[in-house]
């Protein structure tokens, strides 16, 4: 036994003393001498599985803040997480005729301390296009007023996200789906009178893709 104990012993001073030495070496200068390349290679099997549409949104909340409020109208903006569209089926598992639309609708705007509500009317957006692809079938949706907007000779129907409005639309599946891929997000503004109670509130935007 007293035996074993001095290995163990030893085993771990020499151990240490690696270490030591490997923390050592590391300061000294380093000489070069020679490069090999590795090729890594695999082959990836088709597993006969459909291909799918599918959409992706890179986070899940993002915050508005207080920009271009005036004496009569507060205004806080923000930018739509960017949405991603990733079509991976074959032309045969495309409908003649089909094409793909991404909407969103928000609820209404909660208070945290029992505030009252801000309707979904007053939030709009701004869709943008980030990457529609090269054939130009997909686009982004129209720029949606808020109720604020109503008096606005240039403001037009709806007003507000209060039902599915159009984010981004692939106006033929068969034929855009040699790209693979798009991506689009929004501005987003909330537009309210200007005496409305301060405080935190949540509203939640829900995205959906159709076809």
């Amino acid at each position: 036994m007293k035996n074993t104990r001095s290995i163990a012993r030893a085993c771990a001073v020499g151990a240490g003393t690696v270490l030591l030495l490997g923390v050592a070496g590391m300061a000294a200068a380093e000489e070069h001498h020679g490069d090999t390349d590795v090729d890594v290679n695999v082959q990836i099997e088709d597993t006969g599985e459909p291909g799918v549409l599918a959409m992706t949104v890179a986070s899940t909340a993002t915050t508005l803040t207080e920009n271009g409020s005036t004496a009569t109208e507060r205004q806080f903006t923000g930018t739509l997480p960017t949405v991603t569209v990733t079509d991976t089926r074959e032309p045969s598992e495309i409908a003649p005729g089909a094409y793909w639309y991404v909407v969103g609708t928000s609820s209404d705007f909660s208070g945290d301390a029992g505030q009252p509500v801000i309707g979904a009317g007053h939030l709009g957006w701004a869709p943008h296009l980030i990457d529609g692809g090269e054939s130009g079938l997909v686009s982004e949706g129209d720029v949606v007023d808020t109720v604020m907007d109503e008096d606005d000779p240039g403001a037009e129907l709806p007003f507000g996200l209060v039902d599915q409005e159009l984010l981004a639309m692939g106006f033929d599946s068969s034929q855009v789906r040699p790209e693979g891929q798009w991506t689009a997000n929004a501005e987003l503004f909330l537009r309210t009178p200007a005496n409305v109670a301060p405080g935190a509130y949540t509203a939640k935007l829900t995205l959906s893709l159709f076809e």
